[in-house]
């Protein structure tokens, strides 16, 4: 059977891998199998400000009516928005064209289920299993029961509303802010203003020629620049769809997703709010994180790469903060994914309350010196079975010693091998070792 998803929904080329007819296909599959229990079966489309999204939100939409589905459109929004939308508006599913932080070229599509949770694995191959084997059939209501789609644009004041309930005042803050020209490039001023903090934008027109081009979480260098020249007292990143976060602290520096976290675990145990003082994070998360957890009493559970295996340990765990070092911080308590705004807002109270600079609460995380190479492939598969990539990963590890790790996957989303080295060495022998990993995988994976 094909594959249509991977570690975040369905991701490709758009217009070549993710063509309408796909979309009508999807929509009207996922229409009768998410609205089952429905009698009129409402769902929510939210899309970022690549110029795809019409063309792909208007086949997607045909499909569900199609179906017989009602269509909620919500317009350029971010991912979070809609999963929290979905968990509250009492419909069938929530559904998000986005391709994140991808090249403005990619599109895709995340699928969120009546309780704002990403689609389990079973319920994404039995959406595949209908459309690669041809049992999307399905019966094509007429008249009174064909679908309507219409535009909301309430719902959107009702997820901002739950954002500000869960942030505290952030009057004599001066931030700047990178909307990376995506999803919350209309609200993230507005909603950071209204509570009081002085704002300097960047990156926030929608422009989908230009989303996460050289700016957002992806590239913060125009961020540290302009932090450091407005005297602001922390820049805030978004990438493309808004569920990651990277922060720049005071003096021009990237915080970024294992140091955020840091600081809200460490702050949120000492107000007894951490469950089970344990901090959720994947294999991806420096080792400094695990330092810092036993210093003050806590635990790290690790996961698979994927915000997706964060979400369902803190589930099966009964955790309530987890995330990853790209950003995506999940607080299961508000949110049941990444959310960038949410993030940003939990970061600035800790700040406002210990009244301490972003750079002294950074500082608390010691990390282990890490890099990362992305090698381009032409296949992800197989890599683990070929002798000469195992080897060289073994002779690796001979020579980082106990404390070292190597850490090397396949991306979900893109034509690329992760290859990963963290160890107590200096980081100039660490990115030899990686570079030099990442060629004989490039060799072997052509």
């Amino acid at each position: 059977m094909g594959k249509l998803f991977g570690t975040d929904g369905i991701r490709g080329v758009a217009n070549r891998d993710l063509t309408p007819e796909l979309f009508f296909r999807i929509g009207r599959i996922a229409a009768w199998m998410l609205g089952r229990k429905h009698k009129k079966p409402v769902f929510v489309i939210g899309r970022d400000t690549r110029l795809s999204g019409p063309m792909l939100e208007g086949s997607l939409t045909a499909g569900i009516t199609s179906a017989g589905g009602e269509v909620k459109l919500l317009g350029i929004v971010s991912t979070p928005a809609i999963a929290y939308l979905t968990a509250n508006l009492n419909i069938a599913a929530g559904m998000v064209i986005s391709a994140s932080h991808n090249p403005i070229e990619d599109n895709g599509l995340k699928i969120f289920d009546s309780r704002g949770f990403k689609l389990p694995d079973q319920m994404e191959s039995e959406i595949e299993n209908y459309y690669f084997q041809g049992l999307d059939e399905l019966p094509r209501p007429e008249g009174q029961k064909v679908g309507q789609a219409y535009p909301d644009d309430a719902a959107l004041e009702q997820y901002l509303k739950h954002l500000k309930v869960n942030s505290a005042r952030l009057d004599g803050m001066k931030l700047v802010i990178d909307c990376a020209h995506g999803a919350v490039c209309r609200v993230a001023g507005r909603l950071l203003s209204e509570l009081g903090a002085d704002v300097k934008m960047l990156h926030d027109e929608p422009d989908g020629t230009l989303i996460n081009v050289n700016c957002g979480a992806t590239d913060t260098a125009d961020l540290q620049r302009e932090v450091v020249k407005q005297g602001a007292v922390a820049g805030l990143a978004f990438d493309g769809d808004a569920d990651r976060l990277i922060a720049v602290d005071e003096k021009g520096s990237e915080v970024d997703g294992d140091a955020i976290m840091s600081i809200c675990a460490v702050d949120m145990a000492q107000k007894g709010e951490l469950k089970k003082d344990t901090l959720v994070a994947t294999v991806m998360s420096n080792g400094g994180l695990d330092i810092l957890a036993e210093k003050h009493g806590l635990k790290v559970e690790r996961t698979a790469v994927g915000d997706r295996y964060v979400l369902e340990k803190l589930v099966s765990g009964g955790y309530n903060l987890g995330g990853e070092q790209s950003g995506h911080i999940i607080f299961s308590d508000h949110a049941t994914t990444g959310d960038g705004l949410l993030t940003a807002l939990q970061l600035l109270k800790v700040m406002k309350e210990d009244e301490k600079p972003l750079s002294e609460l950074a500082a608390r995380l010691e990390r282990l010196p890490q890099v990362l190479v992305n090698q381009k492939v032409e296949t992800r598969d197989g890599w683990a079975e070929k002798p000469r990539i195992t080897g060289a990963i073994r002779k690796i590890e001979d020579e980082l010693g106990k404390h070292g790790r190597i850490l090397v996957r396949p991306s979900g989303t893109e034509a690329k091998i992760r290859v990963m080295i963290e160890a107590p060495l200096d980081k100039e022998a660490l990115l030899e070792h990686a570079e030099s990993l990442a060629e004989i995988i490039r060799e072997e994976q052509s």
